[in-house]
């Protein structure tokens, strides 16, 4: 099986169904009941029935999972299984697990505890970064004295080129962060090179990366690129809102942190513990592995998260590829007339499923507006919004049309998605 297909390899139809049917909202709007198309996935995701099942059945439950009745145990070994969950997505087998109610929150203090305890008179990051990321390194190199040097963006790519990064490291250089994928265009950073480079530099070098993007689009591997910090947002995997997980290297699990006098030194959980959403990664770990067997055969769970994240990225890649150049039945993106396709990768193997356009007949917020009226949700980003504006001018962009489907989606919805994009584009 060649893996990086350039376009891309669909489900098949018998499969995609059976995928829909384990997602909760993917086809009819919750509150109208009528249909519609969610292509705003970056802002959220669809949510797992199994993952929000299990939540709410055990948030219900009165027990504390840290007391020694039977069902405060049975909670543990559930909380117990979720840490498991998490080393499986992240292919870790030591550092520190971290959460907190957000993956900003984990961001911020991962950002916080390195530059306050590691030498160094300057920080690296890029123009690309979400403002959990961009501002942890603004705000704490502001506190602690450290310049913040920043890596412009690729406005061919959509990216940050990894040549522009590394020459802003030197001996002196406390922190790199950067981002896997970009929220606003789908392009994804040479993680692996940036680490590699970047360390030849420096080889003692903290480096953290926000995952929050890519994680429920595409493998992320810790024990290959060695980062010292990395977050992701369960609610953008297919789980619950307020929870959000990271990771810490041995090292900087070590390092000064909030936590409590009696636990040990490199542990970073704080307050009591939360079953449930632990539970809830574990079932979107379950629905990844289940992918994973309609392909190959394992007993080992991590082969089979990968596979089945593999086969996500494929299915993803296949309708990233029909959007942009159409099918039989539609023209792409790339070929209506009076639709411009922004930072528009050729090479789609270096793009998670987000797209950038603009209409040369609407202004962004309208389209956005147009589109909901014919059933379709997108979001609109503008330079008005502190979450896009850095991002925009860095592209020499007044704004786009974020297009993010998922892989719950199908070949008829993009065609669908297209029918009503020529559509628009007779509007004004």
């Amino acid at each position: 099986m060649k893996y990086n297909i350039e376009q891309g390899e669909l489900f098949s139809e018998s499969l995609s169904e059976m995928i829909k049917d384990k997602f909760y909202h993917v086809d009819i709007d919750p509150i109208n009941k009528t249909k519609r198309l969610f292509f705003d996935n970056s802002g959220g995701s669809f949510r797992l029935k199994a993952a929000s099942n299990i939540f709410k059945e055990l948030d219900e439950l009165p027990d504390c999972p840290e007391h020694g009745n039977t069902t405060a145990k049975w909670l543990m070994d559930i909380q117990e299984e979720g840490y498991r969950s998490i080393e499986t997505i992240l292919n870790i087998d030591k550092g520190s697990i971290v959460t907190s109610l957000t993956a900003s929150m984990v961001m911020f203090d991962i950002v916080r505890t390195v530059m306050e305890n590691v030498p160094g008179n300057n920080v690296v990051t890029t123009l690309l970064e979400h403002p959990s990321a961009y501002d942890a390194m603004a705000s704490y190199a502001k506190a602690t004295g450290k310049e913040l040097r920043v890596a412009k963006t690729n406005p061919v790519t959509g990216g940050v080129d990894v040549e522009e990064v590394i020459k802003l490291i030197d001996q002196d250089t406390c922190l790199l962060s950067f981002m896997y994928a970009s929220n606003v265009s789908g392009a994804l950073l040479d993680e692996a090179k940036i680490v590699a480079e970047a360390r030849k530099i420096k080889p003692d070098l903290y480096i953290v990366a926000d995952a929050v993007q890519h994680a429920p689009h595409g493998i992320i591997d810790v024990s290959k690129v060695a980062v010292d910090g990395i977050n992701f947002a369960p609610y953008k995997f297919f789980g619950p809102r307020g929870f959000g997980v990271g990771y810490v290297s041995e090292r900087l699990a070590k390092l000064p942190h909030n936590k409590l006098i009696a636990k040990p030194h490199d542990y970073w959980q704080l307050g009591s513990p939360a079953p449930a959403h632990f539970a809830a990664v574990t079932e979107v770990v379950n629905y990844v592995c289940w992918l994973g067997e309609q392909f190959i055969t394992s007993t080992k769970r991590r082969y089979l998260f990968v596979e089945g994240m593999t086969r996500i990225k494929l299915h993803e890649r296949a309708l990233m590829h029909a959007m942009l150049e159409g099918t039989e039945n539609v023209q792409g993106l790339r070929h209506i007339d009076g639709v411009n396709v922004y930072l528009d990768c050729k090479d789609l193997t270096q793009k998670d499923f987000i797209m950038a356009i603009g209409f040369d007949n609407l202004e962004y917020k309208k389209a956005v507006d147009h589109y909901e009226a014919a059933g379709v949700v997108t979001f609109e980003r503008l330079l008005s919004s502190p979450y896009s504006s850095r991002m925009l001018e860095s592209f020499g962009l007044k704004g786009s049309i974020r297009v993010s489907p998922i892989h719950c989606h199908n070949l008829q919805d993009i065609e669908e998605f297209l029918e009503v994009t020529k559509t628009l584009c007779q509007m004004q």
